[in-house]
């Protein structure tokens, strides 16, 4: 699929390019016993329509690196959005909706919801995401599922809005919102 046509990548440089860094927690992934296909896959997305990724970090499912990871990158003011894929679920080492809401300065309800409605078109398995979307200063944060196929249908939602929401964050919106 061109990511780029159907979600609206840039023509003409009429608007500005968002730059990103991905973070998946996984604890077979992080000790290299599984591939990170859902990682690969906001990269695919993201870049199709032509954002620019900044780094892209895998780490276990653990509490105190995935805040360490996401404040880093979010304090030091050189990405617009993170996105995490994976730790949204009901399992005990699922902590991303957890950390993601110790590090935000406001929610972005809107937006997760928006996720698991078009989600569930898909999958019953929806109404169990805990996938939690917020800003830490003027960074965006969103978490997505740990599944390609989430990452995929999830991405697709909320894509259309992420240059429109890093703008707002970072007061360059000019004009009138988007339709």
């Amino acid at each position: 699929m061109n990511w780029g046509t159907c979600l609206g990548a840039r023509h003409d440089g009429e608007t500005e390019i968002v730059t990103y860094s991905v973070l998946t927690s996984s604890d077979t992934g992080a000790v290299g016993k599984r591939v990170d296909t859902s990682g690969d896959a906001i990269v695919e997305i993201m870049d199709g329509a032509g954002h620019k990724l900044a780094e892209r970090v895998m780490l276990r499912d653990d509490f105190d690196q995935l805040t360490h990871q996401i404040t880093a990158w979010c304090d030091a003011g050189t990405v617009d959005v993170v996105l995490t894929t994976g730790g949204t679920g009901l399992s005990s080492r699922d902590v991303m909706p957890e950390v993601t809401r110790g590090l935000i300065d406001l929610e972005i309800p809107g937006m997760a919801e928006a996720m698991r409605a078009e989600s569930l078109k898909v999958t019953k398995m929806a109404m169990i995401s805990r996938a939690v979307v917020g800003a830490r200063g003027s960074t965006l944060i969103i978490n997505l599922p740990g599944s390609t196929g989430g990452v995929r249908d999830n991405l697709a939602v909320v894509l259309p809005v992420i240059e429109h929401a890093s703008e707002v964050l970072q007061d360059r919106q000019s004009g009138d919102h988007p339709i």
